[in-house]
């Protein structure tokens, strides 16, 4: 095969001879001698069974499988030369940080292992992470304050410039403290209403979807609301009282594993919704960045299949 055979030498010949239009000032160049230069090039045609120079007595001109072949070979070393370039400011202390913006929906189930598995390659560009309300993290995202927002997909009208790749889905849960009084029981609109419930603000991602699960339950209304996206203050505070936090499943899947938390008895299937990463639209990310979405794939991948 040709990729067994071919070198990087035979390329970087090529192209000097390419551009000197010789094979002296080639090898002057590349600091080798002529000969060398000339055996590079005749291995070259070998390989490609196409003559590449048509040789005279000015110099060396290109032939026409010459000219189609510069232009790969060009770009070939461009692209290694990026690729080493990459590979060195990714590996720089120096390097710029992985700004990433979580949402609560993220930041205590995907998150955490990818970057435990993006630290492990070692790399030089710190990971920065910044938690906060969708409005927030996206107009960081559009101000190029931020490189990835994870999470829940926002709604259509908020996403013009962004681009969304959906990575997971799950679904919003009534989660209240081990032992709760509704525990095990099943809600009618006269049993919730004692109860005071945490829910995200308006703004939020999941809020549409949580003001029409109350409409799909026939619950009504709540009464006596905390409105929060802090995960820290939710969890201390059902789990010191009897209220219900509506929230996303993989917020507080540990807690429901262990016992902590319960989950109330209420089909809520329709809530299911998209998780993933969005950029603004068009962006390439750096290599430390390419690297951490790689890992949240893959962490994503293992959600998938339980």
């Amino acid at each position: 095969m040709l990729s067994s055979a071919l070198r990087l030498r035979h390329l970087r010949t090529f192209v000097a001879v390419a551009r000197q239009g010789s094979v002296g000032r080639a090898a002057e160049e590349l600091a080798i001698t002529q000969p060398a230069v000339s055996k590079a090039i005749k291995e070259l045609e070998t390989i490609l069974g196409a003559p590449l120079l048509a040789r005279e007595r000015g110099g060396a001109l290109l032939s026409p499988y010459g000219e189609i072949f510069l232009r790969h070979a060009e770009a070939s070393l461009a692209s290694l030369r990026r690729g080493l370039e990459d590979v060195a400011d990714a590996a720089s202390p120096s390097a710029l940080p992985v700004r990433v913006g979580a949402l609560p929906t993220v930041s205590a189930r995907l998150l955490p292992l990818a970057i435990r598995r993006y630290l492990a390659h070692s790399l030089g560009a710190v990971p920065r992470i910044v938690t906060g309300p969708t409005a927030y993290l996206t107009a960081q995202l559009r101000e190029g304050a931020l490189d990835i927002v994870i999470g829940r997909m926002g709604e259509p009208e908020t996403m013009t410039g962004l681009a969304f790749e959906h990575l997971y889905s799950e679904v919003i849960v009534f989660a209240v403290r081990a032992g709760h009084p509704l525990a095990g029981g099943t809600l009618r609109p006269e049993t919730v209403l004692p109860f005071e419930f945490l829910l995200p603000p308006p703004g939020s991602v999941i809020r549409p979807t949580v003001d029409r699960l109350f409409t799909a339950a026939n619950l009504p209304t709540p009464a006596r609301v905390v409105e929060t996206v802090s995960l820290a203050f939710s969890r201390a505070y059902i789990l010191a009282t009897d209220a219900i936090w509506l929230i996303s499943e993989g917020v507080v899947l540990e807690d429901l594993h262990r016992g902590t938390l319960d989950r109330l008895a209420v089909d809520t299937a329709e809530t299911r919704g998209p998780v993933g990463i969005t950029m603004r639209a068009g962006d390439v990310p750096s290599p430390a960045a390419a690297v951490l979405l790689d890992e949240l794939r893959g962490v994503a991948a293992d959600i998938r299949r339980g």
